[in-house]
């Protein structure tokens, strides 16, 4: 096999914002991805390797914001001590492959993949979470709803690095649950997925929802409407106010999986299902 492509493992980050500056590359990290994806075939695209990036390893915080680096992986993410918002995330993150790979994969790379399955966008989108993208022109920010365009497809100059996801400290006390649904309990591609943040106040209303579902449309939605109405409601009124109607919004499509109305009663089901599992949770302020 002809080798016709270029290879760099830098060491720093100022290295790669350089080099990014100078030619196409493919960014590696986890790898998890890229690799199934060349398969035998003849390397055609230059690769630059981030994995020596230490400034790109680990999940920190400071006063406003938690950033997950782009060398963060899911393992990383379960070993971490994090607000109970950050719970769904923490249940996706079980359900994403085989140890092996929550052990090699980044949180970075599944949304940079864009995939409409992809596990890790509604538990970051009930979050409100930002991508921070790095160039030799300095730092740029864009919300997670708005960087990830379509199926595959994301909103990042051939010449930028996304650094980090960050997490704005807000509403971080509030609990989260994530429930997916596929063919078996795990290595499954989902059919679809629910992600729902509530704060609960002491009456037992529901003071703030926050709800996104995956893999019934291009992009990965927040159900804005259904949000509202759960406001003010106890979860025992709430989830029977689910219907069609708030789910106008989802595309879902017909493939070997499901079909399109399947998915569409499944997501009911689980939504009904993630609010039901709040019931017996203590009540937050």
């Amino acid at each position: 096999m002809v080798i016709s492509a270029v290879y760099v493992r830098p060491q720093k980050l100022e290295e790669a914002v350089e080099l990014m500056s100078t030619d196409t590359w493919r960014i590696l990290a986890g790898g998890t991805d890229i690799y199934p994806s060349i398969g035998e075939n003849e390397l055609k695209t230059s690769f630059m390797d981030l994995t020596n990036v230490s400034s790109l390893k680990g999940i920190t915080e400071d006063q406003f914001f938690w950033r997950i680096g782009a060398l963060a992986t899911w393992a990383d993410l379960l070993k971490t001590k994090l607000p109970p918002a950050f719970d769904a995330l923490k249940q996706a993150a079980r359900e994403i492959g085989s140890i092996q790979i929550q052990n090699r994969a980044t949180i970075v790379g599944n949304i940079c993949n864009a995939s409409p399955a992809a596990d890790g966008v509604p538990p970051l989108m009930i979050l409100d979470a930002g991508i921070e993208l790095t160039s030799i022109n300095g730092l740029r920010e864009v919300a997670l709803k708005d960087f990830i365009t379509g199926n595959r497809e994301i909103a990042r100059d051939k010449n930028e690095i996304v650094s980090c996801i960050k997490v704005p400290k807000i509403d971080l006390g509030s609990r989260s649950v994530f429930k997916k649904l596929g063919v078996r309990k795990y290595l499954v591609i989902s059919i679809t997925m629910v992600a729902l943040k509530l704060s609960i106040g002491e009456s037992g209303t529901i003071k703030r929802a926050t709800l996104a579902v995956g893999a019934c449309s291009a992009v990965a939605k927040r159900l804005l409407e259904l949000e509202y109405l759960l406001e003010g409601k106890t979860t025992a009124e709430a989830g029977d106010l689910i219907n069609d109607t708030y789910l106008a919004d989802l595309t879902p499509i017909t493939d070997v999986r499901a079909t399109a109305n399947y998915r569409k009663v499944a997501t009911k089901i689980l939504i009904q299902r993630s609010i039901s599992s709040f019931e017996n949770r203590n009540q937050d302020g």
